[in-house]
């Protein structure tokens, strides 16, 4: 599986979903396995034309499908565990 996260640069809520998604990923007993990619809206003019008021904003991808699917974006005060545990929902 496969996580997508728009965010830029000063961004404190991107900072923060991005460190717990990595607390999540860095947890070898966690059943939510993942790679992580962080994609910066402000390189190209269509991500940030798409998200320049929305980030963070979290996808989601199959190992087979390139199709992204987007996941509701998590409360900023939520634990790591509580992110976890939304994240299963959408294995």
């Amino acid at each position: 599986m496969k996580l997508i996260l728009y965010s830029k640069p000063g961004c404190h809520l991107c900072e923060n979903l991005q460190e717990k998604l990595e607390e999540i990923q860095a947890d070898s007993n966690s059943p939510c396995q993942f790679d992580l990619e962080v994609r910066d809206i402000t390189t190209r003019p269509d991500w940030y034309a798409l998200y320049q008021y929305e980030v963070p904003v979290l996808y989601k991808c199959g190992d087979r499908s390139l199709t992204e699917e987007p996941i509701p974006r998590p409360s900023p005060r939520i634990s790591a565990y509580q992110l976890e545990q939304i994240l299963q929902k959408y294995w």
